[in-house]
């Protein structure tokens, strides 16, 4: 998944430096979490503005500004949304990128008829369908850029590394359960390339073992894509040909991949700013979470971190981005350095 890049800056602070009555910073959205449509992973419903059933008054009452037909955003309805997208998702949308919300929820302005900027904000704040178009919020802010066997090294090592090793305690231990979680899984691509290497590792030995992939992700539209497993050719441009033609099924120009892949994973909306939500993911023997923690602030991606050491079972291992870092966020994993990649390992 990426997100708008981040910067410094910490929500409910204007530019100024100024107090701009925003968000806390507590999100309860990001990477698939369930939160963002008011659903946990478990499939209970919550609603973080409970009890709050009256609209206020628009701001000033005055429709933004236009041109040619687009609105255009201020610069308070920009905070107003930016601290409210940073507390239901933890995503922080920089100063610099005012323009892309602006650009991107025009759209969604004009598709429920509204005004302005301002009262989209009280839409999603107040209206009996915020839950659904917070939804198409975190749709349109998010893109989800992958592709099957992103960043062949760090892959390579995760074959001939860490899960070898891990299968290798495991059967050890007479132990043959490994859980594997994909924390921002967009369309699938991760999570369907991480099935693929268990079938190429264990082969028919996978049969007598008990795995689940759990692939979690923001967008309930990137997760209806994982779960249907129809990807083009530019999804499948890193992907050894041999590969492709074992595991997927060609169809009018597309692959589809094949089912037994599908068996081993685990979709569905989790939302990594709410710690509750992680608590209930089942403790992982490998971390996989790719480009997601990079759009995230200092504190986020503190809490977010340790959410994923408690989750690691003892010994077990976590693999970001390559751009990636814990430098400065967490000491609790011990790095393991190889080419290409860095591995954190949860020791115990």
């Amino acid at each position: 998944m990426a997100l708008f890049p981040t910067s410094g800056t910490s929500p409910g602070t204007s530019p100024g430096g100024t107090s701009s009555g925003g968000a806390s910073g507590i999100r309860t959205g990001v990477a698939g979490v369930g939160g963002l449509a008011g659903r946990a992973a478990g499939g209970q419903t919550f609603s973080p503005l409970a009890g709050i059933t009256q609209r206020p008054p628009l701001s000033g009452g005055l429709p933004a500004a236009s041109l040619g037909g687009k609105l255009q955003i201020s610069n308070d309805e920009f905070v107003q949304l930016r601290d409210f997208i940073y507390a239901q998702s933890g995503i922080f949308i920089a100063e610099a990128r005012k323009y892309l919300v602006e650009n991107r929820l025009n759209n969604r302005i004009k598709a429920l008829n509204l005004k302005s900027f301002g009262e989209y904000y009280y839409y999603l704040r107040f209206d009996p369908n915020r839950r659904e178009e917070l939804t198409k919020l975190f749709e349109v802010i998010t893109t989800n850029e992958t592709s099957f066997w992103r960043n062949p090294p760090q892959l390579q090592i995760f074959q001939d590394k860490v899960l070898t090793g891990e299968l290798d305690k495991l059967r050890r231990a007479g132990q043959k359960k490994l859980r594997i979680w994909s924390a921002g899984c967009s369309t699938g691509e991760e999570p369907y390339t991480l099935a693929i290497i268990l079938h190429e590792v264990l082969k028919s030995e996978i049969s007598t073992w008990d795995i689940r992939i759990t692939a979690n992700d923001l967008s309930e539209a990137v997760l209806a894509a994982a779960r249907k497993g129809v990807y083009s050719t530019y999804a499948l441009r890193t992907t050894p040909r041999d590969i492709v033609t074992r595991y997927f099924i060609e169809e009018g120009g597309n692959y589809r991949i094949d089912p037994r892949m599908k068996r081993l994973i685990a979709f569905g909306p989790i939302n990594l700013s709410d710690k509750m939500m992680l608590k209930r993911v089942e403790r992982s023997n490998i971390i996989f979470c790719r480009n997601v923690i990079i759009y995230f602030d200092e504190e986020m991606k503190r809490q977010v971190i340790e959410s994923f050491y408690d989750n690691l079972l003892p010994g077990g291992c976590m693999l970001i981005g390559h751009s990636e870092s814990l430098h400065n966020i967490s000491r609790a994993f011990k790095p393991e350095y190889h080419a290409g990649t860095i591995v954190y390992r949860k020791e115990g």
